[in-house]
């Protein structure tokens, strides 16, 4: 076996292979931060490049697309408020308060640093464990895919700062909009209102995009010409960059987030939006600076970039190790495979070692590419957005309209993303958070198909989620969680009484 890991690891370190790589994660970079044009929609366009090469060779190129077009999300995320993937929605909580205090270099320095060691821990973790996990991963039912949904989606009130009820309502409302279209089981149309467009519902970028970047803009014209220049991003000339201690300190967050953003990724179906808010919740649970999430700080940044690459490992699991594609990147991928008549499955490990070690070698060269490219050009991206915003908004705009139409082509998405837009800044006005409407918005159809596919596999019976150990444990889970805040709230209330 080591034989056939030196012989795939030297395919992948061919120099014309290796230029591939740094093209893709370059390609990929690009792709990430702009907003609409996911990574799905890079590995689509340049899956036409990969038709006469070899299939080492034009596998690493879309890995490393995926790569990049994964860590670039973080960078408008963190500098514009706008997230420029779903995965990067978590970065923009604590980031972008980062760049607010004058601390941009240290929050995009965090982020790639953690984006990098998120990425090779799924990339080991995808190395040694692949097939075992892979068949774990085959346990899980709708009944275990509800349980770990409704208890990603019960943390809500872990990101509601302030009035819980508040937290609530926009979780709500994040529900709501998710729920237009079809429903997913049976095809029955809700809250369309005869629309045709409405029927396929609301897309999730135009819905994040929206939600930050078009509500930023209007929060910021409100303050008049006067506040047009950019914030303290701009006006420091030697800017803290990240340190020992924050890297030291934040050891565990890289692991809990990492940890769980592999085990997202590995389930087919839920997705990298997922796997960064879940780690992110996960890791503000376990902190000892949990209530200072979402204020600003590096271990925020940690947790979210952690979470969404470490995801990346993890979606290659059930495709390498059982053919199956666990989410839109890994089925492109599947796509690539069958295109150079291979099928991966369990016996990919012993057919096509060399190829499966190649292209494990060539993700570990795509995230030595990713960090070198981010920190070669931190001080470009700094730059860019010390640009007046009068300048730099409406061609951030600009850059979201064009996104949210080459989404699907259609001009409904532009409005929707207008009107999530005013959605945004109205929750802004009122002081609701925005993070729970985006956790609604992502977690709500995944709880409501899984929770529809179970009864339907149970005959409505309503016990198995119960037995069954792994839903039976999440939904206790989730039900604590939601409970503790509820006796927090209430013996905060009532403890001076009872005191007097």
């Amino acid at each position: 076996m080591f034989d056939v890991f030196l012989q795939g690891a030297a395919a992948a370190l061919d120099i014309y292979c290796v230029l591939l790589v740094f093209g893709g994660v370059a390609l990929g970079i690009v792709f990430g931060s702009v907003p609409g044009l996911t990574a799905s929609m890079g590995l689509i366009l340049c899956l036409p490049l990969t038709f006469t090469m070899p299939a080492l060779h034009g596998l690493s190129l879309l890995c490393g697309l995926f790569i990049g077009g994964i860590s670039g999300g973080l960078i408008p995320a963190i500098l514009m408020n706008l997230p420029g993937t779903p995965g990067s929605v978590a970065t923009l909580f604590d980031g972008y308060p980062m760049a607010m205090k004058g601390e941009a270099k240290k929050a995009l320095s965090a982020a790639v640093l953690f984006s990098f060691l998120g990425t090779l821990f799924g990339i080991i973790v995808l190395a040694i464990f692949a097939p075992m996990l892979a068949r774990f991963a085959l346990r899980f039912t709708p009944f275990e895919y509800f349980a770990v949904s409704f208890f990603a989606l019960s943390l809500i009130a872990s990101l509601s700062a302030g009035s819980m009820i508040k937290g609530f309502i926009s979780g709500v409302i994040g529900i709501a909009f998710a729920m237009v279209g079809m429903s997913p089981v049976g095809g029955i149309e809700r809250m369309t209102a005869g629309q045709v467009d409405l029927q396929s519902g609301f897309a999730m970028v135009p819905f994040l995009v929206g939600l930050f970047a078009i509500s930023e803009l209007l929060h910021d014209a409100g303050k008049g010409p006067a506040r047009a220049t950019m914030h303290k991003l701009g006006t420091t000339t030697k800017e803290i960059g990240l340190k020992l201690a924050d890297v030291m300190g934040n050891i565990r967050t890289w692991f809990v987030a990492s940890t769980v953003g592999t085990g997202i990724g590995i389930l087919p179906g839920i997705g990298v939006s997922t796997a960064g808010l879940t780690g992110y919740l996960a890791a503000k649970k376990t902190s000892r600076r949990g209530d200072q999430y979402g204020t600003g700080i590096v271990d925020g940044v940690a947790a979210s970039e952690s979470a969404n690459n470490a995801c990346i490992g993890g979606a290659l699991v059930p495709l390498l190790a059982l053919g199956i594609p666990g989410d839109t990147v890994a089925s492109i991928l599947l796509g690539a495979f069958i295109m150079n008549n291979i099928q991966p499955g369990p016996l990919l490990f012993l057919t096509q070692g060399e190829l499966v070690y190649g292209i494990f070698t060539s993700l570990v060269i795509a995230s030595v590419a990713m960090a070198v490219f981010m920190f070669a050009l931190m001080p470009v991206f700094i730059r860019i957005v010390r640009t007046p915003k009068n300048v730099l908004m409406p061609l951030v705009v600009v850059m979201c309209l064009v996104g949210a139409f080459g989404l699907n082509n259609r001009a409904f998405d532009v409005w929707s993303m207008v009107m999530f837009g005013g959605l945004g800044f109205a929750l802004r006005t009122f002081g609701f958070p925005l993070q729970p409407a985006v956790l609604g918005f992502i977690l709500g159809p995944i709880v409501e198909t899984n929770f529809y596919r179970a009864l339907t596999a149970s005959k409505g019976d309503y016990s198995e989620f119960l037995i069954r150990p792994i839903s039976g444990t999440f939904l206790a889970l989730s039900l604590i969680f939601i409970a503790l805040p509820l006796f927090s709230a209430l013996y905060t209330r009532f403890r001076p009484v009872n005191q007097s």
